[in-house]
């Protein structure tokens, strides 16, 4: 039986588990895939050692795990994240699906907006890199707001009615208001929000977080993170089987 799992420190929020033991289960596979909690990455050295075939990572491990791999692959070490691992001939090799699951779940979003050129991505951690990284190959110029702003990022203080109209995609990449967090939310100016703007939370549990539903009550157009997920899982198990 082949071993799979799930890296991150708490997954009592993810829906990985579920996903996987159905794909198991629909397509007779003859595999488990576990839930790993750890305190530190540190830990990571032991479970190299544990027989899996492939593991997915999750908040806040992203790019801390990066050191303790053997190798990345292109579109990894472009994004300087890492969310999906392989284990082949004693190696460790890290990729991101995120830029795939993200991609598709936004091409079908967009499909009738040509007029979104600006994005303001909420959050600078792994998840937000693979945004970025999306935002560009699309060619729509992204600004990054951040509770610790560095460079050329901004602060949630920063936003104003110019800023929140001139960025009509509006993407949550932080965990604000995922479970069991529910209530919380990122602090932007929602009634600046119209309907000209989509928001796209990457949470996906609850289905409709804090932020999606003050987005909406302002007239925005809102998404959640679920097909993100299922995209990105899917990627991941082509990886795991090529």
């Amino acid at each position: 039986m082949q071993k799979f799992g799930l890296l991150g420190k708490k997954l009592e929020h993810s829906y990985s588990k579920l996903f996987f033991d159905k794909l198991f289960l629909d397509q007779n596979i003859n595999a488990s895939f576990e839930m790993i909690e750890i305190d530190a990455i540190s830990q990571f050295e032991n479970i190299k050692k544990s027989g899996f075939s492939g593991l997915s990572v999750t908040l806040p491990y992203k790019e801390s795990i990066i050191p303790y791999l053997d190798e990345l692959d292109e579109t990894a070490s472009a994004v300087a994240a890492v969310n999906c691992i392989k284990f082949n001939n004693g190696k460790a090799i890290g990729f991101n699906t995120d830029v795939v699951g993200f991609g598709l779940s936004l091409s079908k979003i967009l499909l009738d907006r040509n007029d979104i050129d600006k994005a303001l991505v909420l959050g600078s951690g792994g998840a937000a890199k693979a945004v970025l990284h999306v935002l560009n190959q699309i060619k729509i110029n992204s600004t990054v707001v951040s509770r610790n702003p560095k460079g050329s990022q901004i602060g949630y203080t920063d936003l104003d009615k110019k800023i929140i109209e001139e960025h009509k995609l509006i993407i949550n990449c932080s965990p604000l208001g995922m479970y069991p967090n529910s209530v919380s939310y990122p602090e932007i100016p929602y009634k600046e929000l119209n309907n000209n703007h989509i928001i796209f939370d990457l949470v996906y549990n609850p289905s409709e977080t804090a932020f999606m539903k003050k987005a909406k009550e302002n007239g925005a157009k809102v998404f959640n993170g679920l097909e993100m997920l299922q995209m990105q899982a899917l990627a991941a198990w082509e990886i795991w089987n090529a």
